[in-house]
């Protein structure tokens, strides 16, 4: 059961954020403390299946061949055969407008040496570079999951965002995707809750509350 303070939080987040004509996404942002960011190491790069979902569209592409290509029709958005590797890397402007289109990338584990040297410089920079799927593997229920799947992202800086849904959303769906959130920060930090300095839940364009 999510926290009640949390619910709290998230509904005067909405609550208070001019309506707009559009869904906006809701968001946390953490402020991290006593953390040597500057070491690649102790940087947050994680991939957290959100149990409620992100309450929007999530582009998933693939780069497949032969029966794997066959089987991600319908579930990815787009599908990428051997030579639209070596066509997307003489395509740099495309490649990135791909890159920035498609929230994730899968890869049949055979091409992602080739992937990693054309176009490790537009996806690897973007935190995109695919998910091998292994040879023979069904990737719809990857796809899936990735459809309900959020990214977070330190590099060097110690305040980051992620998306926790949408503000269509419940504020207890979207606390319960806080909290798995949280979860898995607290997991990944060495003193846990006592290397967060602070934390805000807010929608894109709305004022935050702190929840931290």
């Amino acid at each position: 059961m999510v926290e009640k303070g949390t619910v709290e939080a998230i509904r005067k987040a909405i609550e208070t954020s001019k309506q707009r004509n559009f869904d906006e996404s809701v968001e946390i942002a953490v402020n991290l403390k006593d953390v040597d960011l500057s070491v690649p190491k102790n940087r947050i790069e994680e991939e957290i299946l959100l149990p409620k979902g992100r309450g929007r569209q999530v582009r998933i592409a693939i780069f497949a061949t032969g029966e794997l290509a066959v089987k991600a029709k319908g579930s990815a958005d787009m599908i990428f055969g051997p030579e639209d590797i070596e066509d997307l890397a003489d395509d740099k402007r495309r490649a990135r407008k791909i890159a920035g289109k498609i929230d994730f990338f899968l890869a049949e584990a055979p091409l992602m040496p080739t992937i990693g040297k054309r176009l490790g410089m537009i996806l690897a920079t973007r935190g995109k570079m695919p998910k091998p799927v292994p040879p023979g593997a069904d990737p719809k229920p990857m796809i899936e999951n990735m459809k309900r799947t959020v990214r977070i992202r330190t590099k060097d800086r110690r305040t980051f965002h992620a998306p926790v849904g949408t503000k269509s959303m419940s504020p207890e769906d979207l606390a319960d995707n806080l909290e798995e959130i949280i979860k898995r920060l607290v997991s990944r930090l060495d003193r846990g809750r006592d290397n967060i300095e602070s934390a805000y839940v807010k929608t894109t364009m709305g004022p935050a509350v702190k929840i931290m």
